[in-house]
């Protein structure tokens, strides 16, 4: 009953072949397994010999005839090959073959499995390719060292961008510790060994400082530190990526010093026009005033012709007062200090506008006063945009609109005039350089869009209050 059982178990299986040879390897039984895998019925295949199974080419090499001799040698047979189905399509089979012998130790003959394994190898000849493709890929890169390190930090591979940027061959640098790189300051502060504990801490690490090249210059690097786990979730190593900073530092480095230099270009031209607004006020205008007052006096006192002679002197140092009262205004407008940002807009706007004859409105959308550096800033960008205007653009109307953004002041002023291509709209004689060079040493940003036939919008942010001094890596 025992032996029928295990007979029907085998006959039922499906996923492997299961069948028996005889000593000369020709088929003796048949299981629905071995049918579905190779497409014959018991009927068809029963006592002809197992090599039918086989590729042409293995047979002429007598494959199937020396996999019995080993497996009458060693008990036993496992391999993996190409095997043929009844229709002659191929398949990738794992196959083991097994001798069989009697209570007397007489060979019996052959039991032999297979399992048509063609997904699996499939599948891991994809795994295979794609992680080839991949490992070209690193080792192609040029821009970024990528590097492996074992768990106590000894480099385990080696790609041309780390030849690259740091110098060593493959064969000069795998097996050393990574600390090789770091400047001798940072070696003896712990450094190396305090980034890879992070990164077992937190999973990563980032960290941009100063590396040091095979012949000893120093770069600066921008790196990256990840802890690698195996499936059981043990420490495997470390994968390392650096990127040579030095020229993007350096670009930075120069940008930060040129609005540095702007900026106090632009704190001293204010300074001196305050300077030169109060002079004019207090002792210029203040003179003239009293001449005029004078000249009053005089004029109520002599007879004609005389006191109309006097009054058209009085009438001319009124002019020159208003003159030099506008030229105060432009210097240094008295709103912005007396009646915040908006106000000193607005009036500036009403004037100039009201004389180009161009309509205007300035929108008031502001939740908070800019700082006083901010708004002398976003008063003199105001004041060019409007100056091009007038100049180049040949528009019938104007607005200025002020709102809170990000913290921040945003400024759009929109014309509809005759605009100009994308590529022109930052062309130096519609004085945009100065506007740029104002918002970016403030910290901020302007950008001008312009369509042809459509208008010109200048849109600039500034923050509200000036940022905190930006400290040198």
């Amino acid at each position: 009953m025992d032996d029928d059982r295990f007979r029907l178990l085998v006959q039922g299986v499906l996923d492997y072949g299961i069948l028996m040879l005889d000593t000369g390897g020709r088929i003796s039984t048949w299981n629905a397994g071995a049918e579905r895998i190779k497409g014959y019925a018991a009927e068809e295949i029963i006592g002809r010999h197992f090599s039918v199974f086989y590729p042409a080419e293995d047979v002429a090499a007598g494959k199937p005839a020396r996999e019995l001799e080993v497996a009458v040698e060693q008990g036993r047979l496992e391999d993996e090959g190409w095997r043929v189905r009844k229709d002659g399509t191929r398949f990738w089979a794992n196959v083991v073959i097994t001798a069989l012998y009697d209570e007397q130790g007489r060979l019996h003959g052959f039991g032999k499995v297979t399992r048509d394994v063609t997904e699996r190898r499939t599948a891991e000849l994809a795994l295979r390719e794609s992680e080839e493709r991949f490992r070209l890929l690193v080792q192609s890169v040029q821009d970024y060292g990528i590097f492996m390190l074992d768990t106590g930090g000894h480099i385990s591979s080696w790609n041309a961008g780390a030849e690259r940027i740091k110098g060593y061959t493959a064969d000069e640098i795998i097996g050393r510790h990574f600390s090789v790189f770091y400047p001798a300051e940072d070696v003896a502060a712990g450094k190396p060994a305090w980034e890879l504990e992070v990164a077992v801490a937190d999973g990563r690490l980032e960290d941009e400082g100063w590396r040091v090249r095979k012949d000893g210059t120093r770069f600066w690097a921008n790196v990256v530190i990840t802890a690698l786990y195996d499936e059981q979730g043990r420490l495997h190593g470390f994968g390392k990526v650096t990127r040579d900073m030095t020229e993007r530092r350096n670009a930075e480095q120069a940008l930060r010093e040129r609005r540095r230099l702007v900026g106090h270009l632009v704190e001293a031209q204010e300074v001196e026009r305050r300077r030169i607004a109060w002079d004019v006020h207090d002792e210029s205008i203040q003179s003239m005033v009293a001449v005029g007052m004078r000249l009053q006096l005089l004029a109520s006192r002599l007879p004609e012709p005389h006191a109309s002679a006097v009054s058209g002197l009085d009438e001319s140092v009124a002019a020159a007062i208003a003159r030099l009262r506008g030229l105060v205004s432009r210097l240094r407008p008295p709103e912005l200090d007396r009646h915040g940002l908006v106000e000193a807009i607005t009036a500036y706007t009403d004037d100039v506008a009201g004389r180009w004859g161009l309509a205007h409105e300035v929108r008031d959308e502001l939740t908070a006063e800019p700082s006083p550096e901010a708004a002398i800033t976003v008063y003199r960008i105001c004041q060019e945009a409007l100056s091009n205007v007038h100049k180049h653009a040949r528009a019938t109307r104007v607005a200025v609109t002020l709102s809170t953004v990000d913290n921040g002041i945003l400024v759009r002023i929109t014309d509809d005039g005759v605009g100009t291509a994308g590529e022109d709209a930052g062309a130096g004689h519609f004085g945009l350089v100065e506007m740029h060079e104002r918002a970016e040493a403030a910290h901020g940003w302007l950008s001008v869009d312009s369509t042809p036939g459509e208008g010109t919008v200048v849109e600039f942010w500034l923050p509200l209050l000036p940022d905190a001094t930006e400290l040198e890596p």
